[in-house]
């Protein structure tokens, strides 16, 4: 079988699983197969898709649904093999946890994030000389790194990159060099928005849209952990995801029930944070309930 060459940016043509190098690099995880490795990789695919479609447990917490067959079309192997890759990422390293559900259901798979407890204290170093930079609320965020930090080329940070799954799969093959992290968020969301035709849509909302954008811009940037949701502390990673998802419809509707509100609002950016968040839940009670309003009380009685 002849396969041909490569030429120009065709290799951009395929899906690819990310392995974490650091998987390779340190000794913790020297006593976990290759494969176990890449079924790892294989575990954060299938993570991005659950965190897109909401599968969290009341903590918070992203898990996945992988069947032991599924497993087995994944890297087309045997059953056998299939149980023993997971036995070896749980109970060799703690690097995934299953739950049963019982009743003949398929486990819960939770992929352990082992990021926070294996930068050592190198790396610690280069956050405590930055955190007057980035660290604080989501409303004080810097937007940038001052100039004296500098680029960080330490092979040791480097193990652990941080470019969004989301932002490499929706800008795929477009020349973002010289951007900060803030400006591609910015990008994002102005196209996924759909923000031009939003300020065409609201001509006389344009400052709370700006407003509105640049929330959003600043919460998936935020370098804390827990974000305050309606006097609840949810996790930053959970908020983020729903915000990756959010469209003009959700934005509209953000409007709408602001022009709508009646009470004294104090904290118009907490207000709004809320109301950007539980957008995807309620957006199809609220218009679901408008639309039965009109028919008992509009048309239907020859009221106009």
């Amino acid at each position: 079988m002849g396969f041909d060459y490569f030429y120009g940016q065709q290799a951009e043509m395929f899906s690819f699983y990310r392995v974490p190098k650091v998987l390779f690099t340190d000794e913790r995880f020297w006593n976990i197969s290759t494969d176990a490795k890449l079924m790892y990789g294989i575990l954060l695919d299938r993570m991005n898709l659950s965190a897109k479609n909401g599968w969290m447990d009341e903590a918070g917490r992203v898990y996945i649904i992988f069947t032991i067959d599924e497993i087995k079309g994944s890297i087309g192997c045997a059953e056998k093999k299939a149980v023993k890759l997971l036995d070896e990422l749980e109970r060799k390293c703690g690097l995934i946890e299953r739950k049963r559900q019982g009743l003949g259901k398929p486990n819960l798979i939770y992929v352990k994030n082992f990021v926070d407890n294996s930068v050592d204290n190198h790396v610690e170093g280069q956050f405590l000389n930055c955190q007057n930079d980035n660290s604080g609320t989501v409303k004080n965020t810097t937007l940038e790194l001052s100039k004296a930090q500098g680029n960080n080329t330490d092979t040791i940070y480097t193990d652990y990159s941080d470019t969004d799954p989301f932002l490499s799969s929706d800008f795929q093959g477009r020349e973002i060099e010289g951007m900060t992290l803030r400006e591609q968020y910015r990008l994002y969301f102005v196209e996924q928005l759909e923000y031009e035709i939003l300020k065409t849509r609201h001509p006389y909302d344009i400052d709370i849209l700006e407003e509105i954008l640049e929330l959003i811009v600043d919460t998936v940037c935020t370098n804390r952990k827990m974000i305050r949701i309606a006097s609840d502390d949810k996790p930053a990673e959970v908020v983020k995801s729903r915000f990756m998802k959010l469209n003009s419809e959700h934005i509209s509707f953000v409007l709408d029930c602001l022009k709508e509100n009646t009470t004294n609002v104090r904290n118009m950016r907490q207000y709004l944070l809320a109301a950007i968040y539980n957008a995807p839940l309620t957006i199809g009670c609220y218009y679901d309930s408008k639309v039965r309003h009109d028919m008992s009380g509009g048309f239907f009685h020859g009221k106009e």
